[in-house]
């Protein structure tokens, strides 16, 4: 049997000894931000003691409640609750910032209580906001979703993206406690002490919002009792607090943030002094997983060679296949679906499609929210607009989350629409994601392997489409692997490799048509997979050539170009390398003109390849 829940004067000496082990903990790692871990400490206090639902040796127990601490510089206060939980003891609680330990400066997936990784402040509740959305409308299954976060941090456009969409979709699993502190890094936050204020803000978007005392453990105990009774929108527990709270050198302090106590021993002793005090956290209920159809033979949709198809559309009637046999495929649009033809998915699986409107961080970040509730999300936008949320993309790598993005509509390719719409920085931004997979094919049935693909892919994967109907070069029975390319065009004559990607593929056929006219062989490599990049295949083209060239649909830094490049930065002889991109700002044209402009087409790539041949020719 469960022991009572602990009284009032119980949770006020756990606040204590929060604040005291963050201290602590802060103390022996020579930093850390322990006084934005002491305001919020009676309100975990509280959370951990009375409302939390947990079962810390079974982290992926399904009912499980999610806890996001969204101001992950508190972490200290995080660390110091597992430990009144048991999940950690007092010598792991001292290895706090060291190395090797799992207790970072900011919490991360290394600990298994842990979801997702936060520090990046404004994340935490658009994360919370993917997690109940999949309790509610994918599991169904009754855990809730506390996110704790700091009063700065409210100033981030993400969280109102956040709380607009929570407010909407009347998400009442999920609770954001405010920890309102008055204070920032710098000086007082931009509403300072008013809890008013965040409050009325919060009601416009259809909150239930509570203010009280943070440091009246019964008054947080109701708030968050009333959280957990309130059907039909979330709720938000606004805390009044002090930074530093108990101990008057550093209590409610401009200058004190970011570095530990002064005085470590006197501040312990003036917190009453160090405590053991153990946590019997309720246990989750007893729920059952909805069965997801099992993964069966899949059958990509076909696609006649010689014919003629936008990649997107191949994308959008791909991943609906894939959805039929695949149960735990979800998709994410940002009021784009008609043309990322994300909307093909949802006719066939309403109740796994998911619109954000024109909020991209939200969108990503509820990507990573469901990610981590075992669901396989596929987000798309066009690729422009995913530069918006690169922040929280950067951060899904930190917590490992399989996240799946479609960026549509990228290059110049995409004509009269100008340089707003034009996605040339996605390819650069997402092979600078740790351990991510970045594709770029450049037909139909290319495309449709490679959803399928990426949906096992590690971490962040990333698939680049073309808004314009481009030749279908492949047939059904072509494989692409990941880390893969084709070899569309070679001899034993070639005097030179052009490396392409997607719609350039098609370009430099092209060039290599008009070429062999002149009797210049070139040898064509489709680099679908730009990474990982086949750097053997370009190795043995280099080789026999000893000349490259790449031509991208993308800006000339951090795209193909880099990739190919990379992949003879072992201390190997490289090839003569000329790189082709988009330079300059585009101006309205057709998809036609624009890649002449920027010289990417078929004439321009031939005549860089006869420039390169010719140099070749006379280097000593």
């Amino acid at each position: 049997m469960r022991a009572a829940a602990p009284d009032d004067a119980h949770l006020a000496r756990l606040g204590q000894q929060l604040r005291v082990d963050a201290v602590r903990a802060a103390d022996a790692a020579g930093s850390g931000h322990p006084t934005s871990a002491m305001s919020a400490a009676d309100i975990a206090a509280v959370l951990l003691a009375r409302h939390l639902r947990y079962d810390f040796d079974r982290p992926d127990h399904p009912g499980n409640d999610r806890l996001i601490l969204s101001k992950g510089h508190a972490s200290p206060l995080l660390y110091a609750m597992y430990k009144a939980a048991g999940a950690v003891d007092d010598a792991e609680l001292l290895t706090f910032r060291t190395r090797d330990s799992r207790l970072e400066g900011h919490p991360t997936p290394r600990l298994p209580w842990v979801d997702v990784a936060t520090g990046s402040l404004g994340q935490g509740l658009p994360i919370g906001v993917g997690m109940a959305l999949a309790g509610k409308a994918l599991d169904q299954i009754p855990y809730r979703v506390w996110v704790l976060s700091g009063d700065g941090e409210m100033a981030e456009g993400s969280v109102w993206e956040a709380v607009e969409h929570a407010g909407q979709e009347r998400l009442d699993n999920l609770v954001l406690l405010i920890d309102v502190n008055r204070l920032g890094q710098r000086g007082p936050t931009r509403l300072g002490g008013d809890l008013g204020a965040y409050a009325r803000r919060l009601e416009a978007f259809g909150w239930h919002t509570l203010r009280v005392d943070g440091h009246d453990t019964a008054a947080v105990d109701a708030a968050l009792a009333a959280a957990d009774a309130t059907a039909g929108r979330p709720t938000a527990v606004i805390a009044g607090t002090d930074k530093g709270h108990g101990v008057a050198e550093v209590q409610d302090r401009e200058g004190r943030h970011g570095r530990p106590l002064p005085d470590a021993e006197a501040a312990v002793a003036e917190l009453g002094g160090r405590s053991e005090l153990r946590v019997d956290v309720a246990p989750p209920p007893e729920v059952r997983i909805r069965r997801r159809p099992p993964a069966q033979g899949h059958r990509p949709p076909v696609f006649d060679r010689g014919g003629q198809t936008a990649t997107r559309d191949a994308y959008g009637r791909a991943l609906a296949a894939l959805g039929t046999v695949r149960g735990d495929v979800v998709a994410l649009d940002a009021d784009v679906g008609d043309s990322t033809r994300t909307e093909f998915f949802g006719r066939e699986h309403p109740g796994r499609a998911f619109q954000f409107h024109i909020a991209e961080q939200q969108l990503v970040a509820a990507a990573v929210g469901m990610a981590s509730r075992g669901w396989n999300p596929f987000a798309a936008t066009f690729a422009a607009f995913l530069t918006r949320a690169h922040d929280v993309i950067r951060m899904a790598a930190v917590s490992h989350a399989p996240i799946r993005l479609v960026g549509s509509h990228a290059g110049v390719s995409i004509g009269e629409d100008g340089p707003s719409q034009m996605g040339l920085e996605d390819l650069a931004m997402m092979r600078a994601v740790p351990g991510s997979t970045v594709l770029y094919p450049c037909d139909a049935p290319q495309t449709a392997r490679l959803v399928a693909a990426m949906a096992d892919a590690p971490g962040v994967a990333y698939l680049r489409t073309t808004r314009s109907a481009t030749p279908v070069l492949y047939g059904p029975e072509d494989a692409f692997p990941i880390g893969g390319s084709r070899v569309l065009r070679s001899s034993d004559r070639d005097r030179a490799c052009i490396v392409a990607a997607g719609v350039t593929v098609h370009e430099a056929l092209g060039a290599a048509r008009l070429l062999d006219r002149e009797g210049i062989a070139v040898r064509v490599v489709d680099a679908y997979s730009v990474k990982p990049v086949d750097a053997r295949t370009l190795q043995q083209a280099a080789d026999a050539t000893g000349c490259l060239l790449t031509a991208e649909d993308h800006r000339p830094q951090g795209g193909l170009g880099d990739a190919v490049a990379e992949a003879f930065s072992d201390g190997r002889p490289a090839p003569r390398l000329v790189r082709l991109g988009v330079r300059g700002v585009p101006a309205s044209a057709t998809g036609a003109e624009q890649l002449h402009a920027v010289g990417i087409d078929a004439e321009s790539i031939a005549a860089a390849v006869r420039l390169l041949v010719a140099e070749a020719m006379v280097s000593p």
